[in-house]
């Protein structure tokens, strides 16, 4: 390694500090020995810590600091991506489970003065790219009378770069909420249908069967094959190979494909049991049969997939209940893999999300501060509970955080991803 003197120096064999980066990255130690240091720290605090000199700043950008993180050999980074609420009120937070104290808070995405209340929008990660797409909300001029509105909207925001900020897409062709997206191979973001429909004031809304991708590349969007009928409310993840068919499909499982009402009043969703997959060579649709039979359950859980390193999915699970189902690509059924260790109440939603091979769920809860006067009178905070399942070891974890919002987190309209670095 070169000497602090001279007019650069080279870190971990690869990278080189340029010229005006004076002194040793942490006094009395090697230079490269301090780089591996700062490449192990969370996000959240190399984040914070790039304001100490000019030195770490250089080391702790994302053109430095990724390129050395893969010099070095190093895992990439997972990082939980939730969204408490409207995004455009609140902002989005990170969770690095390596240190489930450092939350780390993003921008909110711009905001319309004229529209409020943004739910039933996907938020997705690419690479280091953060997407927030669609959902549905309100005219503040029409309230409060106004029904829920599907927005085209597109965001992205670059967790790679040093300043975080927001910027705006073109619009999808289609406006929509609750629908179907999915990373696309080459980098792109796939989705199909979606609706109007509000998760707390319900209406007949709308639904579409349009589906579309977006090429990060031409940051354009392109029409696709429509589903063979309109769904809301859906999930979707992309897969390799699943049901023989050798080649990466878009899968779209679940939601709702029409309305029923209760004494001709009260809307009332009807569920879909079956899925259908679209196959992104072929660009057909094909249509997968009824996932489960009547009696077994009414709609179809929160569902979560892990993915091989390519960032093909390989395994899909789905939360019902206190149980966590396997989903059988080959009998197009689901199996019962485990039972949550604490169990949750039925009128409570949880979270839902893989991370590094595991499952983990999500819960809200009320824990007692911790005091250090013997007269004060314990107070409860704010908590996230995290249940994660290992797959492979079948083995359960607890972990308790302290997200930085000051309400629980109601699922029902919270969001979740999660980012790989």
């Amino acid at each position: 390694m070169a000497s602090p003197s001279s007019p650069s120096r080279r870190l971990a064999g690869s990278l080189v500090l340029r010229p005006g980066a004076e002194g040793s990255l942490i006094p009395g130690l090697p230079d490269d020995v301090a780089a591996v240091i700062l490449c192990l720290l969370t996000f959240p605090d190399q984040s914070r810590l790039r304001a100490t000199s000019r030195a770490w700043r250089l080391l702790l950008s994302a053109a430095t600091l990724l390129p050395l993180r893969r010099s070095l050999r190093l895992p990439s980074r997972h990082l939980v991506c939730l969204f408490p609420t409207d995004p455009s009120l609140a902002s989005p937070i990170l969770l690095d489970p390596a240190a489930p104290t450092a939350w780390w808070p993003l921008p909110p995405i711009p905001c319309s003065p004229q529209l409020y209340g943004l739910a039933n929008f996907a938020a997705i990660a690419v690479g280091s790219h953060l997407y927030v797409l669609g959902g549905s909300h309100f005219d503040a001029r029409s309230y409060p009378l106004g029904h829920p509105l599907p927005s085209a909207a597109a965001y992205r925001l670059d967790l790679a770069l040093s300043r975080h900020r927001w910027e705006r897409l073109p619009d999808m062709h289609i406006p929509r909420g609750s629908f179907a997206c999915a990373p696309a191979p080459g980098g792109g973001v796939v989705v199909a249908g979606g609706g109007s429909r509000h998760p707390t004031l319900p209406s007949s809304g709308s639904r579409t069967s349009s589906t579309e991708w977006y090429d990060a590349a031409t940051r354009t969007w392109h029409m696709a094959t429509a589903m063979p009928r309109e769904r809301a409310g859906c999930v979707g993840f992309v897969a390799h190979g699943a049901g023989g068919v050798g080649e990466d499909e878009f899968w779209v499982m679940g939601g709702y494909d029409r309305y029923t009402t209760v004494g001709g009043v009260v809307p009332n969703d009807l569920y879909c049991r079956d899925a259908m997959a679209l196959g992104l060579w072929s660009g057909k649709w094909r249509e997968i049969g009824d996932m489960w039979v009547d009696g077994e359950r009414r709609r179809l859980g929160p569902v979560a997939a892990i993915s091989a390193e390519d960032g093909r999915v390989t395994d899909v699970f789905m939360l019902d209940g206190d149980d966590i189902f396997r989903y059988d690509f080959a009998s197009n059924g689901w199996s019962k893999e485990v039972t949550l260790g604490r169990k949750i109440p039925e009128t409570e939603l949880c979270g839902f999300v893989s991370l590094n091979g595991e499952l983990h769920v999500l819960k809200s809860a009320k824990l007692p501060a911790e005091t250090f006067h013997p007269r004060r009178q314990l107070k409860k905070r704010l908590a996230l509970e995290f249940q994660v399942y290992n797959p492979l070891a079948r083995k359960w974890r607890v972990f308790t955080t302290y997200p930085p919002v000051s309400v629980p987190i109601d699922f029902r309209t919270a969001a979740l991803c999660t980012v790989e670095l």
